[in-house]
């Protein structure tokens, strides 16, 4: 019989597991599907199937994916877990077996065991797969119709090592851009980067070491530059073995921004400075001449982890908004110009990736009217970078959003003409739709909402896919 969930934060209200899979062919539809919405939308989270072995982290928790295909007018709703190593492991033996992040939580029976992650972060289309996403192992391939697991993607056995859960889509050439960090050992500064050209076959693969042990969650790419933000959310080998978080905030060890031309390579990147703080996600850049433009989801100070001295982080630090980082290419100093853009709280930054790493104009985020930071994301944010002005959509009270997902309305549609795509946690009735926004005019409300008869826990990312295969 599995124990009960402790009462840990991470693991009650809509962050509580569902611990089940479903099968819905039509949900009931309020409003008007638009006609020219064709996709099939994937989002994914953490849904640990057994109470957690040692300190929980929302991060941790096994890979559930969701799946939406809009169509005709309908939506079908199917979801799974993702059946990885641990999933495995933990099934057949009907308790949790592996820790979070320090490996001395692990239970003696899986010491040593390679696994294949948790698959739990984000879900991207490429060469032809459906790959899941964590940054501490490869990609695992998922079948697009059934999501029925299949198992680690390396490339035809090219690629070795962990990738991140972010990578980048180059839309002029189809090109996949991506790092891992930590691919010297458990915690350590070595970070890898690579390029998958369109029809998925590596072609470039590089390693090299950062100025200090970082949790590198993503990083930032333009037409012309690959950006490595080394913030000081630092992993250590010594912390974990006294039993301490493997994973914390140190401010005093600054911010490191690593600059590499894409036609160059890892000699020569080039490192500039700045006050620490953190980010999670960017949303996009851009390079002009010798100016780098990238805005991004920025902290004062890292969420979700204490800092080294175990100690909570600050709330009022603890919430991200908005910024420019200004990086002067021929400035000798190496400095970084930060500028918020926006007081309001905020996550999840997403844009139309046709412009991805280039010159832009629109961007969407999950916001907070009322500063709760985490997981309060009761608006949606549309900003104008042309006009420099956010329109914004809140919700009613007790319901919360997540991410916002692009969805061009056509293959030639203009910047910005097209649709979000978002789950809405209904709090007052403990369930959980899809809604669809006009990405154009988000300040109306959704234009349709496909209403699910259960809750979608609180996840990451997700990304969409053309129906007919395009």
């Amino acid at each position: 019989m599995t124990e009960p969930y402790p009462a840990h934060p991470q693991l009650q209200g809509n962050f509580a597991p569902i611990r089940m899979e479903a099968d819905i062919d039509d949900l009931v539809i309020e409003g008007e599907l638009p006609r020219s919405l064709e996709v099939a939308y994937y989002r994914n989270g953490p849904d640990p199937q057994f109470p957690p072995r040692g300190e929980h982290h929302w991060f941790a928790g096994d890979g559930m994916l969701h799946q939406f295909v809009i169509a005709d007018g309908k939506v079908r709703y199917r979801n799974r877990w993702l059946q990885t190593v641990k999933w495995h492991k933990e099934r057949e033996a009907g308790r949790s077996l592996f820790g979070a992040f320090n490996p001395m939580d692990a239970d003696p029976s899986v010491m040593g065991i390679e696994t294949d992650g948790l698959a739990n972060t984000n879900v991207i289309w490429q060469g032809g797969r459906l790959l899941a996403l964590e940054e501490g192992h490869a990609p695992f391939e998922v079948d697009p119709q059934t999501l029925e697991s299949i198992g680690p993607w390396r490339f035809d056995n090219t690629f070795e090592g962990p990738m991140t859960a972010h990578p980048k889509i180059d839309p002029e050439t189809g090109e996949m851009i991506f790092f891992g960090y930590m691919v010297d050992g458990m915690l350590g500064k070595g970070l890898s980067y690579q390029v998958v050209n369109a029809d998925g076959v590596l072609t470039r693969s590089e390693r090299f070491e950062a100025p200090i042990s970082s949790m590198v969650h993503d990083f930032i790419v333009t037409s012309e530059h690959v950006i490595f933000p080394i913030l000081p959310l630092t992993g250590s080998v010594q912390r974990a073995m006294r039993g301490e978080p493997a994973f914390a905030w140190e401010p005093d060890k600054g911010s490191h921004i690593g600059v590499m031309p894409r036609e160059g390579s890892v000699e020569d990147i080039r490192w500039y400075e700045t006050d620490p703080c953190y980010v999670f996600h960017p949303m996009n850049a851009m390079t002009s001449g010798n100016t780098i433009r990238a805005h991004v989801m920025q902290f004062e100070e890292a969420p979700l982890f204490p800092h080294a001295d175990g100690s909570a982080a600050d709330p009022k630090k603890a919430n991200a908004r908005l910024c420019e980082w200004e990086i002067d290419l021929a400035d000798n100093s190496r400095g970084v110009k930060r500028t918020y853009l926006d007081d309001i709280t905020g996550e999840f930054p997403r844009l139309d990736e046709r412009r991805a790493g280039l010159e832009y104009r629109h961007g969407y985020y999950a916001a907070s009217t009322g500063r709760e930071g985490s997981m309060g994301f009761n608006a949606l944010v549309h900003h104008d970078f042309a006009k420099d002005v956010a329109t914004r959509y809140e919700l009613d009270a007790g319901d919360y959003l997540g991410e916002p997902v692009f969805v061009p309305e056509g293959e030639g549609a203009d910047e910005g003409t097209g649709f979000l795509l978002t789950l809405i946690y209904r709090g007052t009735e403990n369930r959980s739709d899809l809604a669809v926004f006009d990405a154009s005019d988000v300040s109306v409300g959704p234009v349709a909402v496909g209403q699910l008869p259960h809750r979608v826990p609180y996840g990451f990312h997700g990304n969409w896919h053309h129906l007919n295969g395009r």
